[in-house]
Order: C-alpha cells, then sequence, then structure tokens
C-alpha cells in the first residue's frame, strides 16, 4: 500500500493518475451540453448505496469509470452558461492549477513550520486585499473557509472590542435581507434571542439609514450596547449594496463597530468600471470577501480583513506544542494566532497564481462583463409582460416573478413559479434559485458566468414561462 503514499518515490504514479483524472473532467467539460442531467434523488441514491466501501476497485481507471457513473455524470456543472442559479462561479484554470498544487504539497497554515512560504503569500494577498479596500496601514486578517466563518469571526471581535459584561445587552444591527449568518453567529456568540435587530430596506433592497440611526438610538435609550452594524456589498438575493458611506457616519457617531459583509460585492474591488458602488467599504473595521464567489476561484477561498490587526487577539490561543509564546517574541509568523481554525488549507494559492498569470484588471473584467449581463437581463425583464422584475441590478442578480395573463390568484401563482423552477431543474436544461419577496415566491437569476449571453437569459425565460403555463393549463384542466 505504500505505493499509493506520494513521494519521490512514487511521483510516475501521482503524475499518470492525476493525468487521467484530469483527462476525464476535461472530456466531460468539453461534451457537457446542459449544466445538469435532470437526475432525481431516488435515482442516484440506489447507485451510491451499491457501492461497498470495503471492497477496493485498485485500479484509478476502474476507480474514475465508478466516479463517471456516480459524480461526473449527473453533477452540477456551473461552468455551463445556462447555470444560472447560486452564488457559484466557473473557475479560471490559473485557479484550478493552484488547487492541484496546494493539494499535493498539502502544507497547513497553521504555522510558519507547516508552510513557510506558503505562509508569506497568504499574508502578502492579505496586505494587497486591504490595500485595494483602503483599511490602512495598521490592517491585517486571515483567509477563512468561507463567508459565513469570516463574518462569525467579524462578530467575535466586535463583542470583544464592544467590552460589556452583559452579553444580554449586547445588539447588532443588519439589514432585513441581509445574511442569515449574521443570526446565526450571534447564536454561536452567545447573544441573546434579541440580539440582531432587523433593519428595513428600501425600494431597492439597501438598508434605509434613517431606520438604521432611529434603531442605534432606541438602542443607546434603553440601555443596550449597539455592538455592531453589518452592512453588505451584495445581498445573496438581490446583489444590492447597503449605502456604506452613510452607515460609516453612524457607526462612527454611536461608537459601533462597523462590518461589511462584501462576500459577493468584493469582485468590485478588482473593477475599474463599478469600483465606486463600494465606496464607504474603506471605513469598515472588519470586511469579509469570497474570492470564490466573485473573483472566479474554486472553494473555498475567503478572507476576513479588519483595521486594526490588534483586534485579532480576540481569537488567539497559545498551544506550547504549535504556537507557544516566545513565538510571538521571536516574530515568527503563525497564521493560526489570527485564526479560528488550527490546521487550514493552502486557499491562497490559487488566488496567488490568479494574480500572477491574469492580473487583477483580468479578474476585474470578467466581473464587469457579468454586471453589465445583468443591465441587459434587466432590460429583457422590463419589456417582458410575463414577468415582473423587482429591482434594477447593482452586482449581478435578477429577482423576477412569472405573471401570467389569464391568472389572478396569487397563491396559484406562487405554485406556478415554483413548479417552473423545480421543472426546469428536473430537465436540466437551465438552473435557476428562487426566494421569497413579500412573502410571494420568485425566481432568481445570480449570473456570474462571461459565457453566458441575453439570448441564454432569453431562451431560459421562455423555458420558465413554458413550464409555468403548462402547470396552470393542466391545473384548469383538474378544476374543471
Amino acid at each position: 500500500m505504500r505505493s499509493h503514499l506520494l513521494n519521490g518515490l512514487t511521483a510516475e504514479h501521482y503524475r499518470r493518475s492525476v493525468t487521467e483524472g484530469v483527462e476525464r473532467v476535461a472530456a466531460k467539460l468539453a461534451a457537457t451540453e446542459r449544466p445538469f442531467t435532470g437526475v432525481a434523488v431516488d435515482e442516484l441514491s440506489p447507485r451510491v448505496d451499491a457501492i461497498d466501501l470495503d471492497r477496493p476497485l485498485g485500479d484509478t481507471a476502474a476507480v474514475l469509470d465508478e466516479l463517471e457513473d456516480v459524480y461526473l455524470k449527473d453533477a452540477v456543472y456551473f461552468h455551463h452558461p445556462r447555470y444560472l442559479a447560486h452564488l457559484n462561479c466557473p473557475v479560471v484554470i490559473p485557479a484550478v492549477l493552484g488547487e492541484a498544487v496546494l493539494s499535493a504539497v498539502n502544507s497547513s497554515l497553521d504555522t510558519w513550520d507547516q508552510s513557510a512560504g506558503g505562509t508569506l503569500i497568504e499574508r502578502k494577498l492579505i496586505d494587497w486585499t486591504t490595500t485595494r479596500i483602503g483599511l490602512g496601514p495598521a490592517a491585517d486578517g486571515v483567509f477563512t473557509s468561507g463567508g459565513s466563518q469570516s463574518n462569525l469571526q467579524a462578530l467575535l471581535l466586535a463583542r470583544e472590542e464592544a467590552k460589556s459584561e452583559d452579553l444580554g445587552k449586547l445588539r447588532i444591527f443588519a439589514s432585513e435581507v441581509g445574511h442569515f449568518s449574521v443570526q446565526k453567529s450571534a447564536k454561536l456568540l452567545g447573544l441573546g434571542p434579541d440580539a440582531v435587530v432587523t433593519v428595513p430596506v428600501d425600494r431597492d433592497k439597501r438598508m434605509q439609514t434613517l431606520a438604521l440611526a432611529r434603531e442605534l438610538e432606541r438602542c443607546q435609550a434603553e440601555g443596550l450596547v449597539p455592538m455592531a452594524v453589518v452592512a453588505t456589498a451584495g445581498t445573496t438575493d438581490f446583489g444590492s449594496i447597503d449605502p456604506l458611506p452613510e452607515i460609516a457616519e453612524l457607526c462612527d457617531r454611536h461608537g459601533t463597530w462597523m462590518h461589511v459583509d462584501a462576500a459577493y460585492g468584493c469582485g468590485l474591488l478588482a473593477s475599474r468600471k463599478y469600483r465606486h458602488r463600494i465606496d464607504g467599504i474603506e471605513r469598515a473595521d472588519s470586511v469579509t470577501v469570497d474570492y470564490h464567489k466573485s473573483f472566479f476561484q474554486p472553494v473555498s477561498s475567503s478572507a476576513l480583513l479588519v483595521r486594526d490587526a490588534a483586534t485579532l487577539r480576540h481569537a488567539t490561543y497559545h498551544a506550547e506544542y504549535l504556537n507557544p509564546r516566545r513565538a510571538v517574541r521571536e516574530r515568527i509568523p503563525n497564521q493560526v494566532d489570527k485564526s479560528l481554525q488550527t490546521t487550514r488549507r493552502f486557499d491562497a494559492l490559487k488566488l496567488w497564481l490568479t494574480l500572477r498569470v491574469m492580473g487583477v484588471d483580468g479578474i476585474g473584467e470578467l466581473f464587469d462583463e457579468v454586471c453589465d449581463l445583468a443591465v441587459q437581463g434587466w432590460h429583457l425583464l422590463a419589456a417582458d409582460p410575463r414577468y415582473d422584475v423587482v429591482v434594477e441590478p447593482s452586482l449581478s442578480t435578477l429577482v423576477f416573478r412569472f405573471i401570467p395573463a389569464a391568472v389572478t390568484d396569487p397563491a396559484e401563482i406562487d405554485r406556478a413559479n415554483l413548479h417552473a423552477r423545480k421543472a426546469l431543474f428536473a430537465s436540466g436544461d437551465a438552473v435557476v434559485a428562487g426566494t421569497k419577496v413579500g412573502g410571494r415566491h420568485y425566481l432568481k437569476f445570480t449570473l456570474l458566468n462571461p459565457e453566458t449571453t441575453p439570448s441564454d437569459i432569453a431562451a431560459v425565460l421562455d423555458l420558465i414561462a413554458g413550464h409555468a403555463e403548462q402547470y396552470l393549463g393542466e391545473s384548469l384542466d383538474r378544476a374543471s
């Protein structure tokens, strides 16, 4: 079995095995005509359940054949131009190369003596990102597993900086369309059930600053502690960007930590065309970025950035076997001192290779393309009498609802939209997401693929309308 260990003696075996796998994936990508096959869980589950994991096949080719049957054949392919559902981006080739390198070398980014150059590369990328944000010379940060972990750590720092002995008095203010990880983080941090105060949004789904001001004043009048305001630069449902400069002013006035969840909107940091849309982000105390959303990186690649490096001490714990206190005095850079994780992948390498091959302008141009595409999609929807579109896009998301001409019952229209989404997914012709607006069911395009065209959007709208109309026709037949 030692022949399967990756080392100098098995380098050729490694090369052959990885090449076989890459060739399979490349062939699959080249032949994929739809984002999904439409396979149902009841069809796929028996194939997986039938595999006896205690009886290995022993041959790479045979295992890849099996993998094709239970995974590759029926995977949901984000690279396809008609995958329009969630915040999943197609990935750039330099980042995939980075994934292959980091997996093989298998550095762990918790301590210097496990990563060396990897530590320095990650720190360089953190400095690069904080500079693009404009956080200032004292800024720092750390790579994380994703936006939820970044938001959790940011709120941990905010909780500690609030210096309140009564956790029940702490309050977090977030948009009503902000990410659910804010509520989840509050629970994990031991805050009370009323800790998160949701602030209403305007017609463009941006946090209402007048409402935020009232809530902050009410909080302090009641003897509560305004621990943090979470502004969003790219909400999951609408791609809306909160008014960051105005929120920063309110946070300054009330001495409140300002966190910007830019997991989605961080792509604007690379944009030469739309960077101004996140002006004010430089005033944040902490920022979440997900490179695996709008920098076209494979999952996972995310980071938490902070204005003041000293605040990261709230996540520090010294273990004698790993990162003893003397390492700080000896100026040994142990990233575990900043992280909620201990063992941690060298995910920064993917972004490093992307920047070194493509450059930041290359990333920004790709993100600008999908933002431009969303505007074109919005015009298509606004001109189509079959659809109601919610807001003009700030990033690359469109939320809309099929409205049949002959049906007025909102509940029946809800069912038609739900059916259309499910039927489209089952067909495999396209994949779209869904959400609720005002208690009603809507559909959602999240456009992150520069290969998607207005013609693709128009074709998918026709497919949705066809499925919805078929459902409503069958519903009328059943009623009669």
